[in-house]
């Protein structure tokens, strides 16, 4: 018997990556750069510890509910290094079965049915459709192509928060945009936090992925946001973990107790032996051996690669992350129309970024670049000249 869709899933959309995935099936010749994952190994050390620890009691039970406290030390640690700013590992962190989980928690936490939550445009879609399943509406603020790198418009900022706003929604480098926030940019987004005297909810599962030499700088670590900003991270992107499925909440003692039981309400407990590797990969960062300045210089190359290709092209050039967007508006094609264009004849696998976004988002094709290597990226600018033929 059916009795409809509830009312909280009438507007939420599938990403667009399962239909791209699908469409290309399991055909070698194709480049897969539909879906955010990556070739390059996850820290050794963290193998290791994990493989050691799987059927251990330690590892194996549903306490501590945030968390082990281990992993919860060495979270803390590391923002308070990033921040300047001491975080309570008991009271201000809780560990969460990957950084999205964290995020819906935080939601659950900080925004009731009619509030806003400010996003960019482009975004992660996953951000737009949590806000929706928490109650909320997303605000779009437009990313701009300013001197072929993206930047947020700062007036649009300005005027997108209102007395309905209940938090900001960001994250640098951003998905699926690679646009890593300015100082600027930052002193404007700690502004609007103010004057809406709202959260700052700052995904930072891929803060390390810089390029070019940019260096890190997190929100919290600015006066007016230290106790505005509640952290989502994780190990899937820094770390090149996504399976294990670890992440972290990261805020203000008087928001975190609600955060923890939104969490520990929804998956009761993070995986055990996923939280010790996790531990000894943020351990092993301490002194390089992570590896994540190897695989960055490896993502940055194969993001330099694409660019030099497909010169001419209306492609964006990302600051960070794993991925790039291709402006199919600006070829005369709709984004979706671009996607088929090159898996029939370019046998490229790409998401259009229709739902990742209000006006910005869906003129763009995304092409993730941290799962293909060099050597199969050579000659990507062929494939796009077979598809625009």
């Amino acid at each position: 018997m059916s009795r409809g869709r509830t009312a909280r899933f009438l507007n939420i959309q599938p990403f667009g990556i399962e239909k791209a995935a699908a469409a290309a099936g399991h055909d070698p010749e194709v480049l897969r750069m539909e879906n955010l994952d990556t070739d390059v190994a996850p820290p050794p050390s963290a193998v290791a510890v994990t493989r050691q620890a799987v059927g251990r009691r330690d590892a194996n039970s549903w306490l501590p509910f945030t968390g082990l406290g281990q992993l919860r030390q060495v979270v803390a640690d590391q923002l308070s290094a990033q921040t300047g700013r001491t975080y309570d590992p008991v009271t201000e962190v809780a560990i969460t079965g990957g950084a999205l989980a964290g995020l819906l928690s935080a939601l659950l936490a900080t925004v009731d049915h009619g509030d806003e939550v400010v996003v960019t445009d482009p975004t992660y879609a996953g951000f737009i459709n949590r806000i929706r399943l928490a109650g909320a509406t997303p605000v779009f603020v437009p990313l701009r192509v300013v001197d072929g790198r993206w930047r947020l418009d700062l007036d649009r900022l300005a005027s997108a928060v209102t007395q309905k706003t209940r938090a900001l929604l960001l994250m640098s480098p951003s998905m699926p945009s690679g646009h890593v926030f300015t100082d600027a940019e930052w002193d404007a987004v700690a502004e609007a936090c103010s004057a809406a005297d709202c959260w700052l909810l700052y995904d930072a599962a891929m803060d390390k992925i810089l390029f070019d030499g940019l260096r890190s700088r997190h929100p919290a670590s600015l006066e007016q946001l230290a106790e505005r900003t509640i952290t989502l991270g994780g190990v899937s992107k820094n770390y090149r973990m996504i399976g294990w499925r670890i992440g972290w909440a990261v805020g203000p003692a008087e928001v975190m107790r609600d955060v923890a039981l939104a969490a520990t309400y929804n998956t009761t407990v993070a995986s055990g032996f996923g939280q010790l590797g996790a531990a000894a990969a943020l351990t092993a960062s301490r002194d390089g051996g992570d590896g994540v300045a190897a695989a960055v210089a490896d993502w940055q190359a194969r993001r330099d690669l694409i660019v030099r290709e497909l010169a001419g092209l209306p492609v964006v050039k990302p600051d960070g992350g794993w991925s790039l967007l291709v402006n199919a508006g600006a070829l005369g094609l709709k984004a979706p129309e671009l996607s088929q264009r090159l898996l029939q004849h370019g046998r490229i696998a790409a998401t259009p970024m229709t739902e990742w976004g209000q006006h910005v988002a869906p003129e763009y094709v995304r092409l993730v670049y941290s799962a293909e290597p060099l050597e199969r990226l050579k000659g990507i600018g062929e494939r796009f000249g077979a598809a625009l033929r």
